[in-house]
């Protein structure tokens, strides 16, 4: 998919730059319009987001609209909400995974696996793409907490660099 997406764009770098936000926040493209859910959004406010003009959105737009494989992709988006920053208000722990490879298999079921050994249920957890993410991270949301002693077991879990809790 990701070899597709780039030639798509690949001689078009701002609507490359449109079309990485769009996959990143789930923006569906309908027709001539780009929509959060069931929001539309302007096409200005999209280009001020990405730091193009205007036009590279309608292009990509309507790129997105001719070609078959990318209207499949682009109409079936969804954004998806991440508790990361409203954990701690709700009592829930965080742990943010920084991979040593973030293509690596296994990372995600090492980390749930020692956490669902503690008996602590994962209320979300949300991976970054490693092809639309310069840093791409883990990020796991518990129904509590997680004591300091899991964090250095979590350390010794299948592909992790470094664990941060909040």
């Amino acid at each position: 998919m990701w070899k597709k997406l780039y030639s798509s764009f690949q001689k078009f770098p701002a609507q490359q730059k449109v079309a990485e936000l769009l996959l990143t926040y789930g923006l569906r493209v309908e027709g001539n319009a780009v929509f959060c859910g069931k929001i539309e959004l302007s096409h200005s406010k999209i280009a001020r987001a990405v730091g193009v003009d205007r036009r590279a959105v309608v292009s990509t737009v309507e790129t997105i609209r001719k070609n078959k494989d990318l209207r499949k992709i682009f109409m079936m988006l969804q954004p998806t909400c991440h508790l990361k920053e409203v954990a701690p208000q709700m009592n829930w722990g965080v742990v943010e995974i920084i991979p040593t490879d973030a293509s690596m298999p296994g990372i995600l079921a090492s980390v749930s696996s020692i956490i669902a050994k503690a008996k602590i249920s994962i209320r979300q957890a949300i991976v970054d793409d490693y092809r639309l993410s310069r840093e791409p991270r883990l990020f796991i949301i518990t129904e509590k907490p997680l004591p300091g002693n899991m964090l250095s077991r979590i350390r010794t879990g299948r592909g992790v660099k470094g664990v941060v809790s909040y």
